[in-house]
């Protein structure tokens, strides 16, 4: 095998040096397949295969020097293979043009199966499109540019990272440490743009803006790199991202660190194509680096790698002794995976058809289109698009075209090189540690990302952004107004030719600013024109941020859903909404009927009808068992309601004897007793109080009456109005309280206006001048007060929201309160004056839910008590004969009974019983002594029935229906002595037979 590969050597250097003597292509031809002729008469088959690089830097050196060895490794582990790649390298010299032309050569002359290279993305361009062309494959392990791939050409195959991979890694830093604003710093080439929209998208995908992009010329001196330096201290932006080669990257860190931007506050990102090749460069520019945080392509540190680490750091000192401490990056390593893999695809290949089919010569031809198509092409495509292995950089697979490897290390550099930080995957965002397990997102927690030292020393995170100390002041439009000029008021003074702002709002973002933990430079500009007044509406003045006329505006600006759309605001620091505003008229009018108004109508009918339904359940409850509550109908219903209707001044007399009725009646009098003192106090107000009513209640009164209504000039409540439906014809404008107190003073039918809309702090300001004539009646529609006013994405915003949350919570904003409106505070609440509408049943509905529950409770347990004790009688009702109206007659007449057995009812009889004995006695004694005096013994005899047989005879006890006193009012406690005569059988008297009725 050796002497055939020394004579491989030998024919392949005349076959070079006869291309090198432009020695004609019919020569060219003959010697080749006489090489190829003789090569296969040996056991292996030469390939020959392209190399293009910059062979006068360092990752093209190290690149040619990975190809070999990874030639030499793969051939000596597959001796048996029968293929053979034989390179042909060219240099470039990093020139596109160069790189143009060495591919042609390749392509045309030595007709390549295949190109490695070119080294960087200017350069591939144009060889991407020959090997299309040609059907040759193009295999770069530099080329980064994501424009690249836009190119569509099946025939390029990219084995290092597209620079997009990494774009999300960087976005994920910047949200992490919620900065709001980044700029890229990119060289202006193919290498430099390609990334740019990728990395913008990402930005914003985490609502991080890019104010601006700063683009670097490939071949920017030293003095312009500076210059451009300069403008980017001048911005407010402190984060910036930085995609250059590393040549220039050199040279731009080192200005930077000599301007001072590489101090504390500062925040510097570089891509991988930086950070990849931290390991090459000198102390000095790691020093000038100190505190960069850097995207760097992770690849597994195997015992393989060590061992070719090794290797290659010998083989590269023995090839370049004038390099020292040369040390490998993953570009080699891609180098050598690259090489690797077109071996590994020519030798699937086999060993036939590796020529090209030659179009027709034609002396019109040009270079470009006289190159040949190579027939080997397509199968070589299919058969690197099926390699996979595990390559020095890690699992190698192509899918169209791409290397898949998407795991970034983010390191930190420091003036000993760089220190691990975090890792970044598409699966688990930031994290410590690699591991395919964790499902923490990035964002979640502070112990994702190790300990950074960022520039000048500091271990505190950069806000992100600074108010440059070299720069402008920050530009604050105020708007310029006629009325209301408390919250905004713009003065000149001629004598000294200068302009005053001052006023609430003003006030309140001085204080605000004051609060920030830095400086703000700033100044007050009103937005006036040639004459001093408002160029326009208070719309026109927000707009001007969003044309970055101004830097924000300060002033009685309310936050709006249309303005959001194009500037941001702070948090609000007044009261929110929109009111109407009315006059007030005294309705205290006196007459006779004024009684009645304290309470509303329903609440009377519900008061009167609950005065009757608890006078019928006290009778039903005590008809049974109390005499007060018995006698004719007449009588029943009046003492019912007699009983119940004087609650309301408690002068029933009645005593109530069933447990349920006391307890509904302690319930009932407890319901009065507030009706009687809610109804005392209203009647009061109204015959004492100045009665002030709203003339207008409801703000679609105004729109069915077709009132004329009044808004302030150059708000918007304009737009609320219309899209209420007012008729614009009936809208008039007004500009100061005075304006308005003159229109809402004459009224909608003589020229003036029914009502006013007023936002909330400017209806404060004006009730409290003029609280005596108007009123708020309702708010109207819902928004957020006033705000301070910025730019899109403005990193102010945020730390301005937080100190108007300090200022508005403290005693600062109470004494600018009082400062400026201290008017509304020096008049009483108009709404103090203006009387209350009468008491209504919603204010009671839940006594009256009380008390019906406990009436109605008392009398279900009272009917069924009587139905289960007369349940006897009331079945042989049931099963009598007769309709179901004779039935229920039935019921009620047992109803209708007195219940004797009633304990009060037996403790009588008792009483009655005992004195009717006694006088029996008596009465017995008295007659025997009379009977000496009768004119003849025997024509009268003592007869002794017994007691009350005579009233048998009557039908009806005397105290059936209860006895009354004068005032026609039952007294139970009174005794009735009655003296009954009941005539005998033989024609003698029984006398003094005593009842005693309680």
């Amino acid at each position: 095998m050796c002497g055939a590969q020394r004579n491989d050597a030998r024919i392949k250097s005349e076959a070079i040096s006869i291309v090198k003597a432009k020695t004609s292509t019919s020569v060219v031809r003959m010697q080749l397949e006489l090489y190829f002729s003789e090569a296969q008469n040996t056991s292996t088959i030469p390939v020959n295969v392209g190399v293009i690089l910059n062979f006068d830097t360092w990752n093209g050196k190290m690149g040619f020097s990975c190809i070999n060895m990874a030639l030499s490794d793969f051939y000596a582990s597959n001796p048996h293979y029968r293929t053979r790649l034989v390179l042909n390298s060219r240099d470039s010299k990093s020139d596109v043009v160069g790189a143009a032309a060495a591919a042609l050569d390749l392509i045309k002359n030595i007709e390549v199966q295949a190109i490695i290279g070119p080294q960087n993305s200017m350069q591939a361009n144009f060889v991407i499109d020959l090997g299309d062309k040609a059907r040759v494959p193009i295999i770069s392990f530099s080329a980064t540019s994501p424009s690249l791939s836009s190119l569509g050409s099946s025939y390029f195959f990219r084995v290092t990272q597209n620079d997009s991979s990494q774009v999300n890694a960087i976005s994920a830093i910047v949200q992490k440490y919620k900065w709001r604003e980044a700029v890229p710093i990119y060289v202006d080439n193919a290498y430099g743009k390609g990334i740019i929209p990728f990395l913008v998208d990402a930005l914003q995908n985490v609502d991080a803006r890019v104010p601006y992009r700063s683009v670097i010329s490939p071949l920017a001196t030293d003095d312009q790199i500076g210059e451009e330096l300069y403008k980017l201290m001048t911005m407010q932006t402190r984060v910036f991202i930085v995609h250059m080669s590393t040549k220039l990257s050199y040279r731009f860190f080192n200005k930077a660190k000599e301007i001072g931007m590489m101090s504390e506050g500062y925040v510097w990102i570089t891509t991988n194509g930086i950070t990849d090749s931290l390991c090459s460069l000198k102390r000095s520019v790691l020093n000038s680096m100190h505190g960069v945080l850097g995207v760097k392509t992770y690849f597994q540190e195997t015992k393989e790698l060590e061992n070719f680490t090794i290797r290659w750091e010998r083989k590269f000192q023995e090839d370049n002794r004038a390099i020292s401490n040369a040390e490998l990056t993953v570009i080699g390593l891609w180098a050598y995976d690259a090489a690797s893999a077109l071996a590994m695809a020519i030798e699937k290949v086999g060993t036939t058809n590796f020529y090209f089919q030659k179009t027709n010569a034609s002396s019109n031809l040009t270079e470009l289109e006289a190159i040949g198509i190579s027939q080997n092409g397509p199968k070589l495509h299919e058969a690197l698009m099926g390699i996979k292995f595990q390559g020095l950089a890690g699992d190698f697979n192509f899918v169209n075209g791409q290397s898949q490897s998407s795991t970034f290390k983010i390191i930190n550099v420091n003036g000993n090189g760089e220190r691990l930080v975090a890792f970044w995957t598409p699966e688990n965002g930031l994290s410590r540690k690699l591991n395919s397990g964790n499902t923490t997102t990035y964002f979640s927690s502070k112990e994702n990302v190790g300990p950074i030292i960022w520039p000048g020393d500091s271990s505190s995170v950069p806000k992100g952004w600074v108010i440059p100390t070299n720069g402008k002041k920050l530009k604050i439009g105020v708007p310029v107004k006629n009325g209301f000029t408390e919250f905004v008021k713009v003065t000149y003074d001629p004598s000294c030719n200068r302009t005053q702002v001052t006023g609430y709002c003003v006030d309140v973002f001085n204080a605000v600013m004051k609060t920030l933990p830095y400086a703000v430079s700033y100044e007050f500009i009103p937005f006036a024109n040639s004459s001093g007044g408002s160029a326009g509406s208070y719309n026109d003045l927000v707009y001007q941020v969003f044309l970055r006329n101004f830097d924000a505006v300060v002033g009685d600006i309310t936050i709006t859903a249309n303005r959001s759309n194009f500037v941001d605001f702070s948090l609000p620091y007044t009261e929110s909404g929109v009111s109407l505003v009315v006059p007030i008229m005294d309705n205290g009018t006196r007459n006779a009927w004024i009684f009645l108004k304290p309470l509303s109508r329903d609440l009377w009918i519900t008061s009167g009808c609950f005065f009757v339904f608890i006078g019928f359940v006290v009778w039903v409850l005590e008809h049974r068992i109390n005499d007060d509550f018995r006698g004719p109908p007449a009588h029943q219903i009046g003492t019912s309601l007699w009983y119940s209707f004087s609650t309301m001044v408690f002068a029933q007399r009645e005593i109530v004897v069933s447990n349920l009725a006391r307890f509904v009646v302690i319930i009932w009098v407890f319901v009065v007793l507030v009706l009687t003192q809610s109804y005392t106090a209203s009647l009061t107000s109204l015959l004492t109080v100045q009665q002030l009513q709203p003339t207008i209640t409801d703000i679609n009164q105004l729109i069915k009456n077709g009132e004329y209504v009044g808004y302030q000039g150059g708000s918007f409540v304009l737009a609320i109005l219309k899209k209420m439906n007012f008729d614009e014809t009936k809208l008039k404008v007004y500009d100061t309280p005075e304006e308005c107190d003159i229109l809402l003073s004459k009224g909608s039918a003589n020229g003036g206006i029914a009502g006013a809309i007023f936002e909330i702090p400017y209806m404060k300001l004006f009730l409290g001048q003029y609280c005596s004539k108007y009123t708020m009646v309702e708010s109207i529609y819902k928004i957020d007060g006033f705000g301070f006013v910025f730019p899109v994405g403005s990193p102010l915003v945020s730390d301005v929201s937080r100190a108007v949350l300090n200022v508005t919570e403290g005693e600062k904003m109470k004494n600018i309160e009082n400062a400026w409106l201290g008017k509304q505070n020096n008049c009483i609440d108009s709404k103090n004056k203006v009387s209350s509408a009468s008491l209504s049943l919603a204010s009671f509905w839940g006594l009256f839910l009380i008390a019906g529950v406990t009436s109605l409770s008392a009398l279900i347990i009272s009917m069924s008590m009587f139905l289960y004790k007369e349940r006897e009688q009331i079945w042989i009702s049931y099963h009598s004969e007769g309709s179901i109206w004779r039935r229920i007659h039935d019921t009620l007449r047992i109803f209708d009974r007195k219940n004797i057995n009633f304990h009060i009812f037996r403790k009588r009889a008792l009483q009655d019983e005992s004195r009717i004995d006694s006088n029996h006695v008596i009465g017995a004694s008295e007659a025997s002594q009379n009977t000496k005096y009768l004119q003849s013994p025997s024509s009268y005899t003592t007869h002794t029935e017994p007691p009350f047989a005579c009233l048998g005879t009557s039908g009806t006890s005397p105290g059936e229906y209860g006895d009354f006193n004068p005032n026609g009012l039952a007294s139970q406690f009174e005794p009735a002595m009655e003296l009954i005569s009941c005539p005998n059988l033989d024609g003698t008297i029984t006398l003094e037979i005593a009842h005693e009725n309680y």
